[in-house]
C-alpha cells in the first residue's frame, strides 16, 4: 500500500498517473497555463479515461527549461487544485519548491513528486511536517537548464539506486514514513538514449526495500531517438515503453494518453492473470 493522504493505493496492479501541464512551455504541447477551466476540464476527462492519480504541474522541468517564480507557479497551480477538490482519486503535484509544497498540501494535494527528491533547502522539512502526503523521489543529474548538455555515468544504474537509496534514508530520517515513499529513475532528467534504455532494461533493481517505482517515458524524446517520430505521433512507442516498464516492476506509470494507456494495461492484466 501506498498512503496519500486520505487514500490508501494498492500497488498489486500497475495504476496510470495523468499528467495535467500547467505550464506555457510543455515539451508535448498540451500547456494549459492560460486557462484554469480548460485545465480542470482536461483533468476530468482523463479521469473519465480511468486515471488513478492525477499530477499537476506549474512548472515546466523539460530540458532548457527556465525556472519559474514562486507567484507565476502558484497563480497557474491553486485555482486548478481547488478546482478539483474532491474528485475522488489522489492529487499529485510536480514541484520542488518548499513553499509550493506546502500550499499544494493545505489545498488538498495528496502527493509531492519532487524532480530534487526533497534536496532544496525545507523541502525535506515541508513533506515530513504533512503526517500523510506521499512523497516521489526522483534522480535528475545536474537540473532541468542544463542536465541533457553532457550527461555521464560510469554505471548508471548503479549510481542512480545509490542515489534513490541515499534520498530514502535521508527520508526516513526526516520523519517521513516508509508507506509515503515512491521511486521514480528519472527517465531523461540528465541522461542519454543508451542510459535511459540502461534503466529501463534493470527497472526492477530501483525497488528499494520493495518500495513503489514510478516509471514517466511518455511522449519523450528517448522515443523519437528510438522511432524518428515527432511528439504528437508518439502514442504507439509510449504505450509500448508503459507496458515495458510495467513487466518490469513499475507500479506507477506517468503518460498523457490516459485512454489507451489503459486499454493496453487491461489486455497485458487479462494476459499475464494479474
Amino acid at each position: 500500500m501506498l498512503r496519500c493522504g486520505k487514500f490508501e493505493l494498492a500497488v498489486d496492479r500497475p495504476l496510470v498517473m495523468a499528467i495535467v501541464n500547467l505550464t506555457p512551455d510543455s515539451f508535448s504541447g498540451d500547456g494549459l497555463a492560460a486557462d484554469a477551466q480548460r485545465a480542470i476540464a482536461h483533468a476530468r476527462r482523463q479521469l473519465d479515461a480511468g486515471a488513478d492519480l492525477l499530477d499537476l504541474g506549474a512548472e515546466s522541468s523539460r530540458p532548457g527549461a527556465i525556472p519559474t517564480s514562486l507567484d507565476d507557479e502558484l497563480a497557474r497551480l491553486l485555482p486548478v487544485l481547488d478546482g478539483l477538490a474532491g474528485c475522488g482519486v489522489p492529487i499529485s503535484v510536480d514541484t520542488y519548491k518548499p513553499e509550493v509544497m506546502a500550499a499544494a498540501i493545505a489545498h488538498g494535494a495528496s502527493m509531492i513528486n519532487d524532480i530534487y527528491a526533497l534536496r532544496m533547502p525545507g523541502a525535506l522539512e515541508t513533506v515530513a511536517a504533512s503526517s500523510d502526503c506521499a512523497v516521489c523521489l526522483m534522480h535528475m543529474q545536474g537540473q532541468p537548464l542544463t542536465m541533457q548538455q553532457q550527461p555521464g555515468y560510469s554505471d548508471v544504474v548503479g549510481e542512480v539506486r545509490d542515489f534513490l537509496g541515499e534520498r530514502v534514508s535521508a527520508a526516513l530520517a526526516g520523519g517521513i514514513a516508509r508507506e509515503r515513499l515512491l521511486l521514480d529513475p528519472g527517465f531523461g532528467f540528465g541522461k542519454t538514449l543508451e542510459h535511459n534504455l540502461s534503466m529501463l532494461r534493470h527497472l526492477d533493481r530501483f525497488a528499494i526495500d520493495g518500495l513503489p517505482l514510478l516509471a514517466g517515458m511518455s511522449r519523450k524524446s528517448m522515443l523519437a531517438a528510438i522511432t524518428g517520430r515527432p511528439v504528437g505521433e508518439r502514442l504507439a512507442a509510449s504505450i509500448a515503453v508503459a507496458l515495458l516498464a510495467v513487466e518490469r516492476g513499475a507500479a506507477i506509470v506517468r503518460v498523457h494518453d490516459v485512454r489507451e494507456t489503459c486499454d493496453a494495461l487491461r489486455v497485458w492484466r487479462a494476459v499475464a492473470g494479474v
